[in-house]
Order: C-alpha cells, then structure tokens, then sequence
C-alpha cells in the first residue's frame, strides 16, 4: 500500500507542530490528518476516526505522552495502532526510555516538514 491515503493523529499542545505536521503529512505525504491538542481530545478523535498511526508529543500539560500511550493501550479498538512519539529531547537516554514505553519509535523536533512524511513511513513500514 502506498504512503498516501493513511489517517495520521497528531497530538501536541503547541498549535505551531501541530499545523505545520499536518500540512506536511497532509501536502506531501498525502495524508488524511487530524489534530488535538492534548491528550484527552486525542483519545476522543483516534476513536473517532481509527487512524492508522498517532503522531504523540512526550511533553503536554495535564497528561503527558507516555500516559496518553498508557490510555491508548487501554482501549481495545485502538490498542495495536501504532504510535510515534514526537519529542524535543534528543538524548540517547531519553530516546531509549521513550523507546522502552511500546511505541514503535520517536521522532525528533525540530522536524523538517519536507522529510516528516518520509521519516514516519520509514518507522511504520509504510510503501514510499
């Protein structure tokens, strides 16, 4: 299956990662794209529309991105999508703990929109 097409959650508090990770998934890797802005509203739109992958931010008020994945795993319709987590550390040990948390990787911010797409096919398998 091709890239394109694939229903991407992507759930950061800053309204700016947010935009500019769906319009990147969305212009160039042709994908379906919703946004929220925190975890709560995020569990909410996955079950609404069954993505195909969840683009998760580590650091958020309220519930952070290791609970949220700690939520999403608690709930069977949503339990084996995939889940990258999307960071600002950069560490090798906080890569590696975020690692050992179930998601099927991470990504680093800042991100290049033009290689986001690429980068998040690569983790999930996904056809180029």
């Amino acid at each position: 299956m091709a890239t394109g097409g694939r229903r991407v959650v992507v759930i950061d508090d800053d309204a700016s990662i947010r935009e500019v990770a769906a319009v990147a998934l969305s212009a160039v890797g042709g994908h379906e794209v919703h946004t929220a802005a925190d975890g709560t509203a995020g569990l909410d739109v996955a079950r609404r529309v069954r993505p195909d992958a969840i683009l998760l931010d580590v650091m958020m008020p309220v519930h952070d991105g290791p609970t949220v994945l700690g939520r999403l795993r608690d709930v069977p319709e949503l339990r084996e999508i995939p889940v990258v987590f999307l960071t600002a550390k950069v560490g090798n040990q906080d890569i590696s703990r975020l690692d050992g948390l179930g998601a099927t990787g991470v990504l680093t911010k800042p991100f290049d929109p033009l290689l986001l797409s690429a980068e998040l096919a690569s983790l999930l398998g996904w056809d180029e």
